[in-house]
């Protein structure tokens, strides 16, 4: 299927790029309570919204950057669970690694799973730094972040009017 190109697969998750059709799915991610609390909320309320976000989020970046935010989906049975991958955002030097899971999802280990693969897989692009943003209240993904081996480097706003982020950092070349 176009769009749906496999980048990834782990032991128990498959990463592919996403596509409108991802939208239903999307959806229901980015309103779900705690990435509205931790991440924000992207206002996105119908699936036509969603579909464009999509465009114009991991599909757009993954045309300009070569890589996004990936679908995860579990390998038995090929459903969505969550997001993974890595964005380049302008208010930052690196590009940074993101993660979010559908509740029903967290607490399986797959969030780290599948950052462990992009994390290797920014180091096959030749990202020599991996940086992540977590809201600083945000205990889980701070915890993924340090298992993963990344350090707080840290606090910043990073747009104006809002919240501000924890930035961690890990040299991908020292890692080999």
């Amino acid at each position: 299927m176009p769009g749906r190109a496999e980048v990834l697969r782990t032991a128990r998750l498959r990463l592919r790029l996403a596509a409108p059709g991802d939208a239903a799915f999307y959806l229901e991610l980015v309103n779900d309570p705690a990435f509205i609390a931790h991440i924000g909320d992207r206002g996105l309320r119908t699936l036509d919204a969603a579909e464009r976000a999509i465009e114009e989020g991991p599909v757009a970046m993954q045309r300009s950057r070569g890589h996004s935010l990936y679908v995860v989906e579990l390998l038995d049975g090929g459903t969505p669970i969550g997001l993974s991958g890595l964005v380049k955002r302008e208010a930052l030097e690196d590009v940074d690694i993101g993660y979010a899971f559908l509740a029903r999802h967290r607490g399986q280990g797959y969030a780290f799973e599948a950052a462990q693969a992009v994390a290797g897989h920014a180091r096959t692009l030749g990202i020599a730094r991996l940086a992540a943003i977590t809201d600083p209240e945000n205990a889980a993904s701070i915890g993924l972040l340090l298992k993963l081996g990344l350090r707080f480097e840290r606090f910043a706003v990073l747009n104006p009017g809002q919240p501000g982020v924890n930035v961690y950092l890990m040299e991908l070349a020292a890692q080999e």
